[in-house]
């Protein structure tokens, strides 16, 4: 259970070497040590950097358990070993992947591909995180959702509609689980300086990592279920939803 200071024992995240996730965690640590749970594919080039920096980020402990988001029939057993050693007080749920978007659209294997990593995966393994935080009765769940969600755009709808999935998956399950001492963050970023948007162009209210943490963590000590990473965007994306369609599809974007 977290103490008055933000403090955690133990915490999961899902997408183990996720660059946002990772500085999610890296930020709870800063507030004490706990124990870590990267959950992430063994084989990942990526996971011996992952473990060095939340060992780096003061980890009283750093366990690597073999996450694969698209074996569904694989994820019950996983939580049950991500919670054999007790209670979990956060869990991040941060994998995905963006991909081409003229692509997508038009190629029906990946497209399905990226649809079950960005929207049934994260459902799959959020049901099995939803009873078991019920079942502590404490924690939060932390799931990065995305700006490109709340309201689908042309330039990247194969993604934007998986987000538009995650984020009213996420959002309601914070409502089912209301009342029983759990909570649901749903985080929405617009664009985020990683590895993964390397390539894309520049948008406007881009955001560093840095960023997206220190807005996370404050958001879980105020008990926040929805949070945009740049204020601006809850306006944004308000102005968005008045625009008819018509001339939605007019934008430049």
């Amino acid at each position: 259970m977290l103490n008055a200071v933000g403090q955690a024992q133990n915490i999961l995240l899902l997408g183990g070497t996720s660059e946002i996730g990772l500085g999610i965690v890296a930020e709870f640590l800063s507030r004490g040590a706990a124990k870590v749970t990267l959950a992430a594919r063994k084989d990942s080039p990526r996971i011996d950097a992952a473990v060095a920096e939340m060992e780096s980020a003061g980890a009283s402990e750093v366990e690597v358990l073999d996450f694969d988001a698209t074996d569904f029939d694989s994820h019950p057993e996983l939580i049950d070993r991500a919670f054999a050693k007790g209670d979990v007080d956060v869990a991040v749920v941060a994998f995905g992947t963006l991909g081409d978007q003229e692509e997508l659209w038009q190629n029906h294997d990946k497209a399905v591909a990226s649809a079950q990593i960005n929207y049934t995966g994260p459902v799959s393994v959020g049901v099995l995180l939803g009873q078991r935080f019920k079942a502590q009765g404490h924690g939060t769940i932390i799931a990065l959702s995305s700006v490109a969600g709340v309201r689908v755009r042309r330039s990247n709808f194969v993604y934007g509609a998986s987000k538009a999935g995650v984020d009213g998956f996420y959002t309601q399950l914070g409502e089912a689980l209301r009342g029983t001492g759990a909570n649901v963050l749903v985080v929405r970023p617009g664009q985020v300086r990683t590895k993964m948007s390397a390539e894309a162009k520049a948008a406007p209210l881009t955001v560093d990592r840095e960023d997206v943490a220190e807005a996370t963590v404050k958001a879980v000590l105020d008990g926040k279920d929805i949070i945009f990473v740049h204020p601006a965007f809850q306006l944004v994306t308000t102005v968005f939803n008045f625009i008819p369609r018509q001339i939605f599809r007019k934008l430049p974007f």
